[in-house]
């Protein structure tokens, strides 16, 4: 095999990386047929990829054997205050054709990071193996999983006995505070063995939140109650308002399930199954062919919950952390 020369990412690359991208994508379909078919052509990769490439603090490699582009890798900051010093390389941020030369163009690009001081590093893949595998290989773990699955025909929900299932409203929020909802899901991501550096809302905060929520009514919320007392919460919106289902990693036609949560005495009670399927039938009657999520493989509860409720894992968020 000719030898490979990885150099600096440039605007000359783009037209090629968009036809490697294409074809990684097609590759993803196999695994994943609810992503938008349309970004197998490259001229629709193009200014999904080009738009990535002009993110401030965009930098990357490029991968060649024989002057032609087999590969190549690119990531930007996001936000410190809420990643610390890192770099993300998001779904159109990279593709090869050969898995191994994953690791060339993440030691060439991932020298300037650090030296930058960037050195919590992210990064979204297809959950294809080989490529899995060499990533793996060049010091990283999965962090994330992003699930995908079809929303069916919708269908009547029985809560379990002693349970009820409804929205909230503004007379909600003062007791939705007490029962100490919001607080359950970081608190639970504190613990091992997710480790979360997250810190806690504020009451301030989160009575802020609830009433942002309800008067904006942009999401779908279902309260799960016990004993006529709010013990879960899940929240749905479209798809797009995640910013990591976005362009490549977005099906058509689809919402989010973008919180969930039971408080520890009535897990296991068969109130967030019921939730779930209450969501599936939202979602159906709203005339969504899928629904996304997703979730910390360190959660144990998590990693286990959404699987069984048909989820795919077909986005992993692979993370680094240097040193």
């Amino acid at each position: 095999m000719a030898g490979l020369e990885v150099v600096p990412f440039a605007d000359e690359h783009l037209e090629d990386a968009a036809r490697l991208l294409a074809a990684r994508h097609a590759r993803h379909r196999a695994l994943e047929p609810l992503l938008d078919p349309r970004y197998e052509d490259p001229a629709e990769a193009l200014p999904r990829l080009d738009h990535l490439w002009r993110d401030d603090g965009m930098s990357g490699s490029a991968a060649l054997r024989d002057g032609r582009l087999v590969g190549y890798l690119i990531g930007a900051p996001q936000p410190r205050e809420i990643w610390g010093p890192n770099v993300w390389v998001e779904l159109p941020g990279h593709a090869v054709e050969d898995a191994e030369d994953a690791r060339d163009l993440y030691g060439h690009a991932a020298a300037r990071w650090v030296e930058e001081g960037n050195t919590r590093h992210y990064a979204l893949l297809p959950p294809e193996p080989p490529l899995v595998e060499a990533w793996f290989r060049v010091g990283f773990g999965q962090q994330q999983a992003h699930g995908y699955r079809e929303v069916a025909e919708p269908t009547a929900v029985q809560p379990p006995e002693g349970c009820s299932i409804r929205e909230p409203t503004g007379a909600d929020i003062d007791e939705l505070v007490a029962a100490e909802i919001d607080l359950a899901l970081p608190s639970h991501q504190q613990a091992s063995p997710v480790f979360s550096m997250r810190p806690l809302p504020t009451e301030e905060e989160i009575r802020r939140e609830w009433a942002d929520t309800i008067e904006k009514g942009e999401e779908k919320v279902l309260l799960g109650y016990r004993d006529d007392r709010p013990v879960a919460c899940w929240a749905f919106v479209r798809a797009k308002a995640s910013r990591h289902f976005q362009g490549l990693g977005l099906p058509v036609n689809a919402c989010y399930l973008a919180y969930a949560v039971t408080l520890p005495e009535s897990r296991g009670t068969g109130l967030g199954v019921a939730l779930t399927e209450t969501g599936f039938s939202w979602a159906a009657e709203e005339g969504y062919e899928a629904m996304v999520t997703d979730w910390r493989v360190t959660n144990l509860l998590a990693s286990r919950f959404w699987p069984r409720r048909g989820f795919r894992s077909s986005v992993l968020r692979l993370y680094r952390s240097i040193p």
